[in-house]
């Protein structure tokens, strides 16, 4: 992977002690919060709760999905303060986006997700490609994969992961506390790194909500994969998008709900394990 999970950094984790189900005293690791406030040009756009890894990328990716930063700008700098927990990004284009601050809405999404007002803007404007295909047996060798990926999500729970993947090859995995902030991490790594999306397809621990289905169009990936369920909204608008929607995906299981087409079934699903419950893989948690 050219981005993979740090779950063995001493920023992301702390230990802390309690009782389990026996009354037994237990010392385990949780993962850690930060508010990181993102300024563009000067103005304050958010205040974000993450585990602070990747901050530049967060900050671009962010501003990228929510339409305040547009494909052609030009970004001259992207400056971080750890000790205050800021990110400053600027644009050669003079911004101010006064007016779209006054338009937020809560998403579903976990630590409460941020959508601005015209976030659909682009929504209709995307074409995903036509052309792009997923093997089932692409699917299944990346839920392999990523399932078996030392992560926080394995060691610490209470985490979203995302990645970023190329027919079975996962390239880039981010996590956070949100899942609307791993994939804007991805967005602004993608952003900073020249990645494109073709051939690309997306891959998430978290729900397919609506919030997850608009940034994965924004970002023009045509497939996009979770462990987890769907919600109405989010099937609707990836029927609407022509975007293939993935969801329940575990072991030989999985349920596509929009975009059966790009689907090339080549691997008999009886040769494929299953997959053990979060209960019984060791440390797993299922969130």
């Amino acid at each position: 992977m050219q981005v993979a999970p740090q779950p063995d950094h001493p920023d992301l984790t702390r230990r802390m002690t309690g009782i389990d189900h026996t009354g037994a005293p237990i010392d385990t690791s949780v993962t850690v919060e930060h508010a990181l406030t993102l300024f563009l040009n000067g103005q304050e756009i958010v205040t974000m709760m993450t585990i602070g890894d990747h901050p530049e990328c967060l900050a671009v990716g962010y501003l990228t999905n929510q339409n305040m930063l547009r494909a052609d700008d030009d970004l001259t700098s992207v400056d971080v303060d750890t000790k205050k927990g800021h990110v400053f990004v600027k644009t050669a284009r003079r911004t101010d986006y006064e007016w779209k601050l006054k338009r937020r809405t809560l998403t579903s999404g976990c630590a409460q997700g941020t959508a601005f007002g015209d976030v659909m803007e682009r929504f209709d404007e995307v074409r995903l490609d036509p052309a792009a295909r997923l093997q089932t047996s692409w699917l299944y060798a990346l839920s392999r994969q990523i399932n078996q990926t030392p992560s926080l999500y394995l060691t610490a729970g209470a985490i979203h992961g995302c990645v970023l993947c190329e027919q079975d090859r996962p390239l880039i995995y981010m996590e956070d506390v949100g899942r609307h902030n791993a994939v804007d991490k991805i967005a602004g790594y993608m952003r900073l790194n020249d990645i494109t999306p073709a051939g690309k397809c997306f891959y998430t621990t978290g729900r397919l909500t609506s919030e997850m289905v608009i940034k994965t169009v924004q970002m023009e990936l045509p497939i996009l994969i979770s462990r987890s369920g769907f919600t109405a909204s989010g099937v609707e608008l990836a029927r609407q998008a022509n975007l293939t929607l993935i969801g329940r995906a575990k072991g030989k299981r999985f349920i596509c709900l929009a975009g059966a087409e790009r689907l090339v079934f080549d691997q008999n699903p009886d040769t494929v394990a299953e997959e053990a419950s979060g209960r019984n893989r060791k440390g797993a948690h299922d969130d």
